[in-house]
């Protein structure tokens, strides 16, 4: 290969590095190191959080602020660290992107506690319970697993509820994977599906919107939150669990809870397998 078709190919890798970047690719996607006194220096602490999953987190529609549990939550983070709170609206499938990325500090973004994602980003002590259902009319008779063959069932993308489903439907079940718990709950309103694969809260929202049309059917796993950090932060994750022990002690937590869920709890698994709290 001659020197001038080096120094051409060679511009031609650097131009297509530059278009990447233009185009907001990251080139690198190595974990960042990112540590409270880091998050203080720069006045801010940025929060990913789920953008239209009320009462979890949500941007409220006449202020255009994020509010809802894990709103809270990070809001009492960020005080805990003396910084302002700036939210990254995000939706289910790309919340640990954004965090690994480092679009984002910290996720108070609904993340259940699993095995499989305790590989990706590193969990802090959990916050809050919720539990993973099928939820359809009461008029559409579901009583089994088997029963889900029968009907069309919404699901978020990359969801917990999507695993949930998918591992208890029968084969051949037709499901349907939207972008977002608002955009799954609206196909069953409109008759897209017959049943969808919900949170704790699914069943309220769809009865506000259809008042006493809508029943828990079957429940797949109890589940518990937890903030996120990325692998290896180990003074973040240490303030994290600091602050969850924290609010959990002087009654902010139950405060926080009790405001959007209506009852409290502040007595938590002290593990759960697959999904170790503290950093190594």
């Amino acid at each position: 290969m001659t020197n001038g078709f080096k120094l051409l190919n060679q511009r031609r890798v650097l131009l297509k590095a530059a278009a990447l970047v233009a185009a907001g690719v990251t080139l690198c996607t190595g974990a960042l190191a990112v540590t409270p006194a880091e998050i203080k220096a720069k006045g801010k602490l940025v929060v990913g959080i789920q953008a239209a999953n009320p009462p979890w987190g949500f941007v409220d529609a006449a202020t255009g602020k994020a509010d809802g549990i894990d709103a809270d939550m990070a809001k009492a983070f960020g005080k805990e660290l003396g910084v302002d709170v700036e939210f990254a609206g995000l939706e289910v499938a790309n919340r640990i992107p954004a965090l690994t990325s480092g679009r984002v500090d910290v996720l108070f973004a609904t993340m259940a506690m699993l095995p499989d994602r305790a590989k990706a980003v590193q969990y802090s002590k959990p916050y809050v319970a919720n539990s993973i259902y099928l939820v359809a009319a009461k008029s559409t008779v579901i009583k089994a697993d088997a029963d889900m063959a029968k009907i069309a069932i919404g699901v978020p993308r990359s969801s917990t509820q999507d695993t949930d489903v998918t591992k208890h439907a029968p084969a051949g079940t037709n499901i349907l994977r939207f972008d977002n718990d608002a955009s799954t709950i609206q196909a069953l309103l409109s008759g897209q599906v017959q049943a969808v694969g919900g949170n704790a809260f699914y069943a309220k929202r769809l009865n506000d919107a259809k008042p006493g049309t809508f029943e828990n059917k079957l429940e797949f796993t109890k589940l518990y939150n937890g903030a996120c950090s990325r692998l290896g932060e180990k003074e973040l994750n240490a303030t994290l669990n600091a602050f969850m022990d924290k609010i959990k002690a002087n009654g902010e937590l139950a405060k926080i809870q009790e405001k959007w869920m209506g009852s409290s709890m502040v007595h938590f698994p002290e593990s759960i397998e697959g999904v170790p709290f503290v950093a190594k």
